[in-house]
């Protein structure tokens, strides 16, 4: 056993992309200050020769989830599709060759290593941890089973799960438990990548489907539908129904540059009916939802988010804690999906290593923790705000239990417009461990925060503006968590990194939301 200790100035613990972002924002930031660059170390569970980069990596999650700016807010500003993104993403994203959405996992795993090599940040994967070393209430090092100790002076957790909190005596809570759910939780993803379907025969594919679904005299189609829909006639008309723009035209797919957006359901009838199973997550436990396909380089080669898995706020952070590898009952579903797939003509259907943990629960002990109706009253106050991001309140596969919570108490119906909200850090800043901050779903966010909050370019805004923090904190001795917003954005704005700002105050639907979340047990926070 090795009984060695290494020092270091900046931890970040996990490797999922907004902390690897922050560390080296914070080694840059260092270096333009300090003419060199500081010590630095990214530790965490998974293999590194599998990739370095979490779920876009090791998770293969290829479609990006971008900014969602209303047009006429792009116009006014003159913005991009995806509004002004911050920059260190920008940086990654290019270096990446994205072009809209779609990121080649390979390439990022790249680019990724690339950014880390050139401040000077070490690569620990495989980590087993022991213990934390404590330094009063902060965090001085992380001990390992086999032996060694790596101290540090600022920490970055960037684990789903907020695994390094919790190490250090953090509350997390549990699924949604601020709404009243402490067992809910949302859906997990195995992605995978198929080779040989080329997106003319997805297309043609998908037609066939809708038309057939679509016709009451198909009788083995109705078939299919019944089996889809567990032979529950109410059931199998809102399916058909759901085939339909509200127009009346039928939900034919987006074919981007880089991407397939699927509207219908006709390619997950499809597949249940194959499966032979009733197309209904909590019920089953898996579910082929509409796809989020990614068109990757290469011939035909796609890759595709939509397989959900049901699981409990446990289910979820054991699978955090166990690497994300999918379990026995995941593989054998992803079996069916891949023999359906060679049916259509696919060549080759390869999954991921690790699955996509999209939540497994909030810290309760930040700063200023953020809940649902402060996003949608537009963030931060413009004023101090680190840039800007839109995102809807997006619980994919859905919160069991939410929709009857919400009628016990007298809620608003739990369907809301997509926010779009001013970034800060307090969110993300712990008030009982001073040198440590939480980048990922697992910040402080409550209410129905989290399911807009998880989104990586979101917490890359807010780990670029903290990385600035630990920099500054490490430089003048102060505590990472007494930094605030206005001071992060002066040195933005110096640097000529503040992007645009243009949070929405929407009064009608943040009253709506903001009496939804107290009915449902969210506490009222004071910026």
């Amino acid at each position: 056993m090795t009984q060695s200790t290494r020092s270091y100035d900046f931890i970040c613990f996990g490797d999922e992309v907004p902390g690897i972002l922050a560390i080296v924002t914070a080694a840059r930031e260092y270096r333009r200050r300090m003419n060199k660059f500081p010590s630095s170390l990214l530790m965490f569970k998974g293999n590194s020769q599998e990739g370095v980069g979490g779920h876009l990596v090791r998770g293969r999650l290829a479609y990006l989830d971008r900014s969602s700016v209303p047009f006429g807010v792009r116009q006014a500003l003159q913005l991009d599709d995806f509004g002004d993104p911050p920059a260190i993403y920008k940086e990654f994203i290019t270096r990446a060759g994205v072009v809209k959405v779609s990121l080649d996992p390979g390439r990022a795993n790249t680019v990724l290593r690339q950014m880390l090599a050139e401040s000077g940040v070490d690569i620990l994967s495989l980590v087993d941890v022991d213990s934390l070393v404590m330094s009063g209430a902060q965090i001085a090092g992380i001990k390992l089973k086999r032996g060694e100790t790596y101290l540090g002076r600022q920490f970055f957790d960037c684990t789903v799960n907020a695994e390094l909190a919790q190490l250090a005596g953090v509350k997390k809570l549990p699924g949604f438990a601020s709404l009243g759910l402490p067992t809910a939780e949302l859906s997990v993803t195995l992605v995978f990548e198929t080779e040989g379907l080329s997106t003319p025969t997805l297309r043609s594919t998908e037609d066939a489907y809708l038309r057939r679904f679509t016709n009451p005299n198909d009788a083995e189609a109705q078939g299919w539908l019944d089996i889809v829909a567990g032979s529950d006639p109410d059931y199998k008309r809102r399916i058909v129904r759901d085939l339909y723009f509200a127009d009346g035209r039928l939900k034919r797919m987006d074919i981007g540059k880089d991407y397939v957006d699927i509207y219908s359901k006709a390619l997950s009838i499809a597949y249940h009916s194959f499966r032979g199973t009733k197309m209904a997550l909590a019920e089953t436990g898996a579910v082929f939802d509409n796809a989020n396909i990614a068109i990757l380089p290469g011939t035909n080669r796609l890759s595709w988010n939509c397989l959900l898995f049901f699981v409990t706020a446990a289910e979820a952070e054991t699978l955090a804690r166990n690497n994300a590898k999918p379990t026995q009952a995941m593989l054998n579903e992803f079996g069916y999906v891949e023999r359906w797939l060679k049916s259509m003509g696919a060549t080759a259907v390869k999954r991921a290593s690790e699955l996509y943990i999209r939540h497994a629960g909030n810290i309760a002990d930040a700063v200023v923790p953020l809940t649902g109706a402060q996003m949608m009253a537009g963030g931060v106050y413009d004023y101090e705000a680190l840039g800007t991001f839109g995102y809807a309140f997006d619980a994919r596969g859905g919160i069991e239990g939410l929709d009857q919570r919400a009628v016990e108490v007298g809620a608003p119906a739990p369907t809301f417009k997509k926010p779009l909200f001013n970034v800060g850090i307090k969110h993300a800043l712990l008030k009982n461990v001073p040198n440590l901050a939480v980048l990922g779903p697992g910040s402080g966010f409550d209410g129905n925060a989290s399911t807009a909050g998880r989104i990586i370019e979101y917490n890359v805004a807010v780990g670029q503006a903290v990385g600035i923090a630990a920099c500054l904190a490490l430089l003048t001795n102060r505590n990472l968590n007494s930094f605030n917003n206005p001071e992060i954005r002066s040195i933005l704005v110096a640097t000529g990194r503040l992007p645009k700002v243009y949070g929405v105050y929407d009064a009608a639907e943040t009253q709506r939301l903001a009496l939804f979340e107290k009915l449902l047990g969210v506490p009222i926070y004071t910026v």
